[in-house]
């Protein structure tokens, strides 16, 4: 285990966006939210360079608070860690 490594919510579920272009990993993460219940974490991982600022923009207008974006070992994979609202 890393020290250094963030300490990063636990998610409840997780959708896998790898490849996929906007809006498709946007669109999954509605999906999925759309079936959870409120306060459940929803970890999305993707590999469009623009899905920081996507998903930023997408909580701030669902009310869906993102809660961390971090990017893994693998360097153009990026979790989004969003809350159901």
């Amino acid at each position: 285990m890393q020290t250094d490594a963030p300490e990063l919510p636990q998610p409840d579920h997780t959708v896998d966006a790898s490849g996929l272009k906007c809006p498709l990993p946007i669109l999954r993460a509605k999906k999925a939210l759309a079936g959870m219940e409120s306060g459940q974490i929803l970890r999305v991982i993707t590999t469009d360079p623009h899905a920081g600022a996507d998903f930023d923009a997408f909580c701030k207008q669902t009310g869906n608070p993102l809660l961390a974006q971090h990017q893994t070992n693998h360097a153009d994979h990026l979790e989004h860690f969003l809350q159901r609202r």
